[in-house]
Parts: C-alpha cells; sequence; structure tokens
C-alpha cells in the first residue's frame, strides 16, 4: 500500500478514537482562548456593516456543507471551505465571523459525530482549528478596507496572507506542545491548503462582489461546489477500496502465516525472527515508509514455498545431498508461484520471495541475478535470513555464535551479501540484538498499519478553512 493510503488510513481511525489526554488538553485550552478572541473582537470591533440574521445564517450553513467537500490528503485533508469563508468576509460584519465560523465548523462535523466515524470529544479540535479566521478579520478592520470593490482586492490578499500565516503558525504550535514531530511535518499541511484556497480565493472573491448587488449570486458557488464534491467523494471511494484491499492482503499473509506454522515450526519460529531482524535493518538503513509494507510481508512469507518440500527433504538431521539441495531450492519459484495466485500486493511481494536466496556475486539462485539487479528488500531478507540460521540450532548442527556468525557475514559481503546491507545487519547487532517476539505480537505488528516515526507520536490535521 502506497504510504498516501496508509496515512488516509491511519487518520481515520485515529479520529475514531477518543483524545489523549495531553491532546485534549491542548485542543481544549486553544478552543477555550479561541472563545474568549472571538467574543472579544464581537464587542470591541466596530463596523458600518448591519447584521443580517438570514445572511449570516445562510453563509454559515454554506460554510458548514462546504467544509465536508474533503480531500483526504495523507494524514490530514483539505476543504471547500474558501468558497464560504471569503463571502463571509465580504458580506458579513467582521466582528462575528470568527463566532460564526466556528459555528459552522462544529455543524459541519455533526453527521460523523452522530455516527461514530469521529469520536464525539473531538468536535473540541474543530474550534481549535478556527483560529486561522481572526488575523484576517483583524487586518480588514484595522485597515479600514471600506466596501468591497475589484480595488479592494489587494486587502483581502493581505487577508488570505495573515489566514495562512495563522494557519501554520497554529500547526507549528500545536505540534510542538504534543510531541517533536519535524518542522517539515507541520509545515506540510499548511502548505497543501494554502495551496487549495489560494485557488479558491478569487473565485469566491469576485462571486461575493456580485452578491454585494443581489445576494443569491452567491449561489453561482452551487454548482462548483457540487463538482468539488463530486471528485472528494470519489477519491474517498478510491481510498476505501484500497485500505479494505490492504486489509483483505494482511489477512491473506497471517493465513499463510499460521499455515506454516502449523506445518513446520520451525520455518515459522525462523521466519518471525527474520521479520524482526529486518524491521530493525530497515530502521538502520533508512528505508522509505513505502517499500516497508512489501519487505516485512517478504520477510515473514519467504519460505512459504517450503510447503511443498518433501518433509523427509526438510527435516533432514543431515547435509543434504546435491539432488535434495535442488529440490530444496525449488520453494523460492513455489512461494513466489503462490503468491502470484493472489495477486496485487502479494504478486509484488512473490517477486522478493523468488529472489531471496539470488547471491550479490551472481552465485545465487533461482535466476542468478548479481548486485542491484536483485532487489533490495530480497538482499536485505537474505542476509537477515542467513544470520538468523547461523545463530540458530538446525537439524544438522548446533547455532553459531553470535560473533562467528557476523564474521561470516563480513568475510561473505562483497561476494554473498550486499556490503552495505551486511554493515546495517553489523551495526544493529552491535547494538544489541532485536528482543524475540511472541507469534501474536509479530502478527500484531503485521496487522497494523506501519507508521512513519513522525506520525505515530501526534495527530497532524489541517485547519478545514
Amino acid at each position: 500500500m502506497a504510504l498516501a493510503e496508509q496515512l488516509v488510513g491511519e487518520a481515520r481511525e485515529r479520529r475514531k478514537r477518543r483524545m489523549e489526554v495531553r491532546e485534549r488538553t491542548v485542543e481544549g485550552v486553544s478552543a477555550g482562548l479561541f472563545v474568549v478572541a472571538s467574543v472579544i473582537v464581537a464587542l470591541s470591533l466596530s463596523t458600518p456593516r448591519e447584521f443580517d440574521l438570514v445572511l449570516a445564517l445562510g453563509l454559515t450553513a454554506a460554510y458548514a456543507v462546504f467544509t465536508r467537500v474533503r480531500f483526504e490528503v495523507g494524514d490530514y485533508h483539505v476543504s471547500a471551505a474558501q468558497l464560504a469563508f471569503v463571502p463571509m468576509l465580504v458580506l458579513l460584519p467582521l466582528p462575528y465571523v470568527p463566532l460564526l465560523v466556528a459555528l459552522g465548523l462544529v455543524a459541519s462535523s455533526l453527521p460523523e459525530l452522530s455516527s461514530g466515524t469521529w469520536h464525539r470529544d473531538r468536535w473540541i479540535s474543530l474550534i481549535s482549528d478556527a483560529w486561522f479566521c481572526i488575523p484576517p478579520v483583524l487586518l480588514l478592520a484595522a485597515l479600514s478596507a471600506g466596501e468591497p470593490s475589484l480595488g479592494s482586492a489587494w486587502y483581502y490578499a493581505l487577508a488570505f496572507g495573515a489566514q495562512m500565516a495563522a494557519d501554520l503558525a497554529w500547526g507549528v504550535i500545536r505540534d510542538k506542545l504534543l510531541n517533536d514531530i519535524p518542522l517539515w511535518e507541520s509545515v506540510r499541511p499548511s502548505l497543501e491548503t494554502a495551496r487549495v484556497d489560494a485557488v479558491l480565493s478569487p473565485i469566491a472573491f469576485l462571486v461575493a462582489l456580485a452578491a454585494t448587488g443581489e445576494v443569491f449570486t452567491i449561489l453561482a458557488l452551487a454548482p462548483l461546489v457540487w463538482l468539488l464534491e463530486v471528485f472528494s467523494h470519489d477519491r474517498r471511494q478510491r481510498y476505501t477500496a484500497t485500505l479494505e484491499l490492504n486489509r483483505a492482503y494482511r489477512g491473506t499473509v497471517m493465513l499463510l502465516a499460521d499455515v506454516v506454522e502449523f506445518d513446520d515450526n520451525y520455518t515459522a519460529d525462523h521466519s518471525r525472527s527474520v521479520v524482526e531482524l529486518v524491521q530493525a535493518v530497515a530502521d538502520e538503513m533508512d528505508i522509505s515508509a513505502e517499500r516497508r509494507q512489501e519487505l516485512e510481508f517478504a520477510a515473514l512469507l519467504h519460505d512459504v514455498g517450503k510447503i511443498s518440500i518433501p518433509k523427509e527433504i526438510l527435516n533432514k538431521p543431515a547435509k543434504l545431498s546435491r539432488h535434495e539441495f535442488e529440490v530444496m531450492k525449488t520453494h523460492t519459484i513455489e512461494g513466489q508461484f503462490m503468491l502470484d495466485r493472489i495477486g496485487g500486493l502479494l504478486g509484488r511481494v512473490g517477486e522478493i520471495v523468488r529472489s531471496c536466496h539470488e547471491r550479490w556475486d551472481g552465485g545465487g539462485y533461482p535466476d542468478g541475478l548479481a548486485g542491484t539487479e536483485i532487489p533490495l528488500e530480497a538482499r536485505i531478507v537474505f542476509s537477515c535470513d542467513a544470520y538468523n540460521a547461523m545463530t540458530t540450532d538446525r537439524p544438522y548442527r548446533q547455532a553459531l555464535p553470535v560473533s562467528q556468525a557476523v564474521a561470516e557475514l563480513q568475510t561473505n559481503a562483497g561476494s554473498q551479501f550486499d556490503p552495505d546491507v551486511v554493515a546495517a545487519l553489523y551495526k544493529v547487532v552491535a547494538d544489541g540484538h532485536p528482543a524475540a517476539e511472541t507469534t501474536d505480537e509479530v502478527r500484531s505488528i503485521l496487522a497494523s498499519v506501519n507508521m512513519s516515526p513522525a506520525l505515530t507520536k501526534s495527530p497532524t490535521e489541517s485547519a478545514p478553512a
């Protein structure tokens, strides 16, 4: 599964859960301060515009509806809410805009809160996310922009800049308070939001200008919002289908692991140990999140083809004859064949499984690949597989000491093994071999969504503006 789909799945699951105490405290304090600031703005700012209750309710309802046109982007989302926010700045008395935006945000989430798609305490974070609307209100009030016109467009351009700066500032502050997410991870959602809002703002401004003379002109935005909703719905459905397919793949992997465990306990224990070691080496080599899932599946299933190997060969308590070894070598092809029949993600894993006994110098099997012709994932599994095999008891010999196994890997780096992988494996072993995990713990690792280090620490949501 691509990283984007993985992050979408994580975000969906996170929104279902109750906020942790620290997150709830930060979001709650922020929401409370926002309400206080909004009330102060409403009471202290003067405005030449008259308050039209029908127009205010209509634009607030529009803001709630437009906010629901959400495009999931990784672990956050952007929306069409800017198409309603700009008209609110142009048509409504400025002092009341922050409170109405907060009301619209909460109203937009009612379907998710009532259905359980979002946990009920997450409405607090919506109010907290409304900070973006106060700076543009203060800026426009300070500039005394007067009646909106094309000549005043630059005032609203400055207000847009203030809005984006506020959105960015709150995202960085929140992430700093909650955890130690890298700065870029905090900035990225705001930049994505700014890009979308920069496209929508001029359209919204021109329609709002026309609506100053005839308020129903604002309905001209409806076809655009409908079109965006069609696209966002299609995007949500594709993500949902991908996530369901990924769950099916994981279920298949666990089923195959159970079959291997039932068929041969040693092979199952060995495969689980290789998974642990592969994860540690992948961390050391900084393998991208996009490649981690296939790598970990391949580590667990690299010996799945041994199901087809006769037991008298597989469990022979002595060195295999040449004929028996040729039979044993077919397990990589059998493993690929089994996974190819499933297809999709596991079909790609099957290609890695096929190459898990290729040598760096080209002397491996079944295809005689050499060097970087061998998939990186297969090179990692091959080295970890060899280390684990040397350091565990086999039917025909006792386990080697760790020092001797490491020396064997280093001696054969550049001939049998990828030198870079051996260096990373040596570092992992020198720092302490990964602790052995139970079957259930490894199964839990594979059943869960693999999260990047930055994303395991705290949610990062964009302001739905």
